[in-house]
């Protein structure tokens, strides 16, 4: 199998069903807002979250078009909040994707709105779909994204790395940042896809296990190309970090020993896929692939 390809096959879907969806939205005289949630969804994202849900489902041997509501909620989950980070108050970034951040285009207040728009629209579709499946999955699924993407998950990350910019912050902190802010959402999309799958609890364990080391690992690269990479290949600004006197793994450990972490944390995710055997190929390349890309 020709994984890259495969990858791209499974982005293309995923943007298959997000089109399907926002040209089915009605005319409405709040039509900005639309194309404000739009602005930021058709982007160039990675797909990643709905790609390893996708993943997961059939990992597990998961049939069905339920997985679809659920994979194109993540990623308005996700970009929400991508668009309420590079608000003014928060990163203050102008550059997301190599394109003007939403609040530079459509101003502060409609940012803010569209991100507010396109958290509700993903609760919208899981509940939606969930009132047309007989079993508890749906319900099973929805509540893993929910609290990862809540106080005790995502904003708890996002809420503790605000309160850190500009203190001296300790490894412990760190971690707790990048496990909330990063890693709880990836794993949520995984376990969310087993779910749906209807997959044994020792896959869905297995799942989530891959999801906290290759978010943790995504996240710390994430360190490492803030101060590698180059604005053009990441599509926005470089240093940033710096810029907000944030702390990273780069910043407390040093560059070559986060490239270690990331190297470990990616072994150790693929480890747990044994129980799968070869159903889960596709994660572990999509695990090294995560390791080794350069934006």
């Amino acid at each position: 199998m020709n994984y890259k390809e495969a990858l791209e096959q499974k982005i293309k879907l995923i943007n298959h069903y997000l089109d399907k969806l926002f040209n089915s939205i009605p005319d409405s005289q709040a039509k900005i807002i639309y194309d404000a949630m739009a602005y930021s969804i058709f982007a160039g994202g990675k797909r990643l979250r709905p790609v390893l849900m996708l993943s997961a489902f059939e990992a597990v041997g998961g049939e069905g078009e339920i997985i679809y509501p659920f994979a194109c909620a993540i990623e308005m989950i996700h970009t929400y909040s991508l668009i309420h980070d590079d608000l003014p108050a928060m990163d203050n970034d102008d550059l997301r994707r190599g394109k003007p951040t939403n609040h530079k285009v459509y101003g502060e207040g409609m940012a803010i709105l569209a991100g507010d728009a396109l958290l509700n629209k993903a609760y919208e579709l899981m509940i939606k779909a969930s009132l047309t499946c007989s079993g508890r999955e749906a319900l099973e699924a929805m509540d893993i994204i929910a609290t990862c993407a809540g106080t005790e998950g995502m904003i708890g990350g996002q809420v503790i790395d605000l309160l850190s910019e500009g203190r001296q912050v300790d490894m412990e902190t760190l971690l707790f940042i990048h496990k909330n802010k990063t890693a709880a959402m990836i794993e949520a999309s995984l376990k969310a896809g087993g779910i749906l799958g209807k997959g044994t609890k020792e896959e869905i364990e297995a799942l989530g296990q891959l999801g906290y080391c290759i978010g943790m690992a995504f996240q710390i690269q994430d360190d490492i190309l803030d101060i590698t990479g180059s604005q053009e290949k990441l599509g926005k600004a470089i240093n940033s970090d710096i810029k907000n006197e944030k702390a990273t793994f780069v910043s407390i450990v040093g560059l070559e020993a986060s490239r270690k972490y990331v190297e470990k944390l990616t072994k150790q995710g693929i480890s747990a896929l044994e129980v799968f055997g070869e159903k889960a190929a596709f994660l572990a390349w999509l695990s090294y692939y995560l390791m080794t890309r350069t934006y």
